[in-house]
């Protein structure tokens, strides 16, 4: 087979400019993406500056990834006093920061047992066969017939097994078979839940609120009724707080509004501050038992460089009080946004600093408003289509937030 004819010319960074890096990542890589023509080089804080020296504040995070801020100094410094030490050793050895980390975890979550993983897509897969396994070793489901229900418009990730879930066409287009084993309900409908049950039914896997669905909050009281319907029937309850936990939302995990304690907890994004790819499965003793040697893992892990930037990471959530501060300022964004007089704007929600805007059908989608804000210096995304996400850095200032609101004003009244 004869190989492609490339030009392999080497391109002067230092005369680049946005068009030119554009056409560089466009020329190389995947269109599996379609993000917006800024080419950011530095952050800081909530600020971060394209190649052209353009300063933006950043309302995005990274989908919650940052939810510390852009390269938080205490978390650089642990990530290079770490990196000096030992990166790697796989789990074929024992670590000296593995131990302190599992415990932090435990901590905060309320949960006993911890099981790394690397992105948040892994975790959900890790929740996936820990479900499975405890259905067939524990609950007594017969083998190969365990069902997990999940809600639509739902997001987990991009595996073959978490699309095979997804109610969105796209994720699914040209990637089958799907894996089986899932049964789809609405969301925030607790009579749906109790009568999809069955007694192959082994867990319902949901997340508190729907981040890449469009930030759609559920009926205040789902939650609880949904632990108590797994209560009554011996399903295990286990929420998907990738994007929504570590603070976003005002609390550290966003089921903690209804008091729910859940079986599991899957979490990532923010568990770096955005330096590190690190996940985890959070759960009980009796779930997380019926793995032994050999049944799952993965070679990175639960590294100590990963471990030890965690732990930092969750150190400064808690010591800056970050979730406190997402509330508080959360409640203050959500009602300066409520009072934006704009044809455009179907309706403001969110909880904490995880905010949607929805615009109706004839604004003509989010993207262009998204834009039109990052013009005027701001970086949001839309989603769905038709919602603005408005996620900043929780250690965002309300001096920052007043900023914001003008530039979403300006664009929202103005944009034609």
């Amino acid at each position: 087979m004869q190989a492609a004819n490339v030009t392999l010319g080497i391109p002067n960074f230092n005369t680049m400019n946005t068009q030119d890096y554009i056409e560089l990542e466009q020329q190389y890589g995947a269109d599996n993406y379609h993000p917006l023509n800024v080419v950011i080089t530095k952050g800081e804080g909530v600020w971060v500056w394209d190649i052209e020296g353009k300063k933006y504040l950043d309302f995005l995070s990274a989908y919650s990834a940052l939810n510390q801020g852009h390269c938080h100094p205490k978390i650089l410094q642990a990530m290079i006093k770490q990196a000096q030490e030992i990166t790697l050793t796989s789990r074929a050895f024992r670590n000296d920061q593995l131990g302190r980390f599992y415990q932090k975890l435990s901590q905060i979550s309320g949960l006993p047992k911890v099981l790394p993983m690397n992105s948040g897509a892994e975790a959900v897969e890790t929740a996936i066969k820990a479900i499975r396994k405890w259905a067939y070793k524990v609950k007594g489901i017969p083998e190969n017939q365990a069902e997990i229900i999940v809600c639509s418009n739902n997001f987990s990730g991009r595996t073959i097994s978490l699309i095979s879930f997804s109610t969105e066409e796209q994720y699914q287009d040209g990637f089958g078979p799907l894996t089986t084993g899932f049964k789809v309900i609405p969301f925030g409908d607790a009579q749906a839940l109790e009568k999809a049950i069955t007694p192959n039914t082994a867990a319902f896997l949901v997340e508190p609120i729907q981040g890449e669905g469009g930030i759609i909050v559920p009926p205040h009281g789902f939650l609880k009724q949904a632990e108590q319907i797994c209560r009554r029937h011996n399903v295990l309850l286990v929420f998907d707080e990738i994007q929504t936990g570590l603070g976003r939302t005002g609390k550290m995990f966003a089921h903690q509004y209804e008091d729910v304690q859940p079986d599991g907890i899957t979490v990532g994004k923010a568990l770096s501050g955005g330096f590190y790819p690190i996940s985890a499965f959070i759960s009980t003793e009796e779930v997380m038992g019926v793995f032994q040697p050999g049944d799952h893992g993965s070679t990175f892990g639960g590294n100590p460089l990963a471990a030890a930037i965690g732990i930092a990471a969750l150190d400064v959530i808690i010591s800056e009080e970050l979730p406190e501060k997402a509330l508080k300022l959360g409640e203050y964004f959500i009602e300066e946004l409520q009072l934006i007089a704009s044809s455009y704007i179907k309706e403001v929600r969110g909880k904490g600093l995880l905010i949607g805007m929805e615009l109706y059908p004839e604004a003509g989608g989010a993207r262009r408003f998204c834009k039109a804000l990052a013009k005027e210096g701001l970086l949001a995304k839309e989603t769905r289509d038709n919602v603005i996400r408005f996620a900043p850095p929780l250690v965002i200032s309300q001096d920052e937030i007043n900023w914001a609101l003008e530039k979403i004003e300006r664009v929202l009244t103005t944009t034609c």
